[in-house]
């Protein structure tokens, strides 16, 4: 049996090197190991900034070659021939001066071009009120494919609204090699690890702060950067500013449960598990989170997850809920995990994406060139 074609890739994401306040770094690596390990040789490039250059867990990830650019002009001069070279070429959301990326890629590029959206309810919240911080309308039906974190109502939107050619879901997932139970003492009662967001920041103080204020004796704990000082921390609550992904496997494993919260956009939206929620999932530890539609598509809420929408709902879970149940909570979540939403599977999918995406191409070559005769000179 033939294996896969092999494919040359260049990826422009936010950051690949350093996981420091955002969720974007294990997804990437999680996806180009997997793509890797089947063959595909990937160039990932990365706007060099400062806070991600002072907190680099990964600097030179091992499946791919990864180099900083310091800026557009930079990009354009150094990397024009491995763009119009590659058979795919992936420019992410958040990426710094997106619009200018991705006109540079559009107007180079002659294989396959796609966009990942590991934001989509944010992107098109911020297209609806006219926020291009990193993504225009008017680039979207220009991409091949665009590939969406967010399932459901989301992708018709994209279609139908924006006019993108392929919306596609690609959810985040998880490498299973890193993310898996880790046998000790659980420490904490109920943990939470996320970066601080101001629009998530009331359901942490309801879901985590209040059942800390309420039980005395109970053990919780938050990581995450950029926390205001301002937040008054309950006393039973530990506090850490930052945990690398190399140390994700022993954070939720000190913990009976751990917290999925999801920011406003993305409940709005519905049909959008972040990348903890895998992660904290393949470690075994079973998650309480709050509610949104879709989440059902991933974990069955009673069975594989936990839902809270109240300080009771939150101390009912961990002080009545027996210890098998529990623990069968946990395995289930893993279970599931493993069997749909590791990033092997999310290979397998982008693989047979852009196949499709190679087959529906309408003008080919010619399409590139009218790009290209329209972008600006950089």
């Amino acid at each position: 049996m033939m294996g896969p074609r092999r494919l040359s890739i260049v990826v422009l994401g936010l950051s690949i090197t350093s996981a420091w306040g955002n969720g974007h770094a294990t997804t990437w690596r999680a996806l180009l190991r997997a793509l890797a390990r089947r063959g595909h040789e990937i160039l990932f490039l990365e706007r060099d900034q400062p806070w991600y250059a002072a907190h680099r867990d990964l600097p030179q990830p091992p499946f791919c070659r990864t180099v900083l650019y310091d800026d557009i002009d930079r990009l354009a001069q150094d990397f024009a021939r491995p763009v119009r070279n590659a058979d795919l070429i992936i420019v992410g959301s958040y990426v710094p001066d997106g619009i200018a990326v991705a006109r540079f890629v559009l107007a180079t590029a002659r294989g396959v071009t796609a966009f990942y959206d590991i934001d989509t309810p944010v992107t098109l919240a911020k297209l609806a009120r006219g926020d291009d911080e990193y993504l225009s309308a008017d680039l979207i039906p220009r991409y091949d494919l665009y590939l969406s974190f967010s399932d459901g109502p989301a992708l018709a939107r994209l279609e139908q609204v924006y006019g993108a050619r392929m919306a596609r879901p690609l959810h985040c997932a998880v490498d299973p090699e890193l993310y898996s139970p880790e046998p000790g003492p659980e420490a904490v009662d109920l943990g939470y690890l996320g970066t601080y967001s101001a629009d998530r920041q009331p359901k942490l103080e309801q879901l985590l702060f209040e059942p800390a204020r309420r039980w005395p004796d109970g053990r919780f704990a938050v990581a995450g950067p950029q926390y205001p000082a301002a937040v008054v921390w309950p006393d039973n609550v530990a506090r850490t500013e930052h945990v690398p992904p190399h140390r994700h496997r022993a954070f939720y494993g000190g913990q009976r449960f751990t917290l999925n919260l999801t920011r406003a956009d993305m409940v709005a939206a519905g049909f959008s598990p972040s990348v903890r929620l895998f992660e904290a999932a393949a470690c075994g530890t079973p998650i309480i989170s709050d509610a949104w539609p879709g989440l059902e598509m991933v974990l069955e809420p009673g069975r594989e997850i936990l839902l809270a929408s109240s300080a009771d709902d939150v101390l009912r879970h961990l002080r009545d809920l027996s210890e098998a149940r529990r623990l069968a909570i946990g395995a289930a979540a893993r279970g599931r995990i493993l069997k749909a939403h590791t990033a092997a599977h999310r290979a397998l999918e982008l693989e047979s994406l852009v196949t499709q995406a190679e087959a529906g191409r309408t003008g080919g070559l010619a399409r590139h060139d009218a790009a290209a005769a329209d972008a600006p000179v950089l």
